[in-house]
C-alpha cells in the first residue's frame, strides 16, 4: 500500500481519532502514517511533570539544604506544599491582585511562607535564593531527553511552560533537554491556561494553531489547548505525585496521541 492509498483509507475521521487498531505486523507502517495525516509541525511541552520529576528533584535536595542546620523536616511534604501553592500563586497575578510577577518571584513568595510554616530558620539570602533555584535542577524523567531528542529529528520542540524563561534556560542545560526554543508563560505575560499562551506558540514559530500541538500529562492543560484549536498529545506520568494523589489518565481517543511515556509519544508520532 502507498502513501496516498494509506491516508485515504484513513479518512477524516482518522484526523480527530488516530488511535487506530490495527495488526501488529502493520503497527510502523501505521504510525507513520498517522503522523503525516496530521499537519502538525511543532510539539510544545508542559515541563513540571510532564517533562522533569519536581517532585523527587526536591525531595532529593533537602538533606543536603538541611546538612549543618539542625533542620528536621518531612520533605515530600515540603515539596508537596511547595508545589500547592503553584496554582494559587499565579491565579493572584490572573486575577489582578499582583502585577505580572515570573515564577522565579511567585515560587520564592511561596517558599517564604514555606519556611515560617516548618519553622525553618537561620537561611541566608544567598542560601534562600540557592533553594528557590531547585525549580532550575529538576531533573528529567528516565526516558525524557531520549524520547525529545528522536522528536526533535522532525519536530520543532519547545517547553510551553509557566516557568520563566532563565528557569526554564537553566532546567535544559541542567538536565540535558534538547529544546528548539523556549516559549511560555514569560513571553505571553500570561499564565496558562490563558489562551494567549497556547496562541502564542503559534504566533511565535509562525504556523497555525493546528501545526502546533500541546505535549502534557495533565487533562487540563490539554483540554485548554484542543478549545482553542491545537492538537494535543498526552504523556502518561504515574508517579508525579508520588502516594499522594493519582495523576490523570487518558484513554485512546480522549486526545490526538495518547502515550505512556515520551518514548512511545515518538514511536506514535514517527520519529
Amino acid at each position: 500500500m502507498n502513501r496516498r492509498q494509506l491516508l485515504k483509507g484513513f479518512g477524516t475521521a482518522a484526523l480527530t481519532l488516530p488511535c487506530v487498531a490495527v495488526r501488529s505486523a502493520d503497527a510502523q507502517t501505521t504510525r507513520a502514517g498517522v503522523a503525516n495525516a496530521f499537519s502538525v509541525k511543532a510539539l510544545v511541552f508542559d515541563t513540571f511533570g510532564t517533562v522533569v520529576d519536581w517532585r523527587s528533584s526536591i525531595v532529593a535536595e533537602g538533606p543536603a539544604l538541611a546538612k549543618g542546620k539542625n533542620i528536621s523536616i518531612d520533605w515530600a511534604l515540603f515539596a508537596d506544599r511547595w508545589r500547592a501553592a503553584y496554582a494559587p500563586s499565579m491565579d493572584r497575578v490572573r486575577k489582578g491582585e499582583l502585577p505580572w510577577t515570573k515564577l522565579d518571584d511567585l515560587h520564592r513568595m511561596s517558599l517564604e511562607a514555606l519556611l515560617k510554616e516548618f519553622k525553618i530558620e537561620g537561611l541566608s539570602e544567598a542560601e534562600k535564593d540557592y533553594w528557590n533555584k531547585v525549580w532550575h535542577r529538576l531533573k528529567p524523567w528516565p526516558d525524557s531527553v531520549a524520547g525529545l531528542t528522536r522528536l526533535k529529528k522532525k519536530y520543532i520542540i519547545a517547553p510551553l511552560s509557566n516557568g520563566n524563561v532563565a528557569l526554564l534556560t537553566d532546567m535544559a542545560k541542567h538536565s540535558g533537554l534538547p529544546w528548539d526554543l523556549i516559549l511560555g508563560a514569560e513571553l505571553a505575560k500570561h499564565y496558562k491556561p490563558d489562551r494567549e499562551v497556547y496562541l502564542s506558540a503559534a504566533e511565535f514559530l509562525g504556523l497555525k494553531t493546528e501545526e502546533v500541538m500541546m505535549c502534557a500529562a495533565h487533562v487540563g492543560d490539554l483540554g485548554a489547548a484542543r478549545n482553542l484549536g491545537l492538537r494535543t498529545g498526552f504523556i502518561h506520568r504515574p508517579n508525579e505525585y508520588g502516594p499522594t494523589r493519582t495523576a490523570d489518565k487518558a484513554s485512546p481517543g480522549d486526545f490526538d496521541v495518547v502515550s505512556n511515556d515520551m518514548l512511545d509519544l515518538a514511536a506514535k508520532l514517527g520519529a
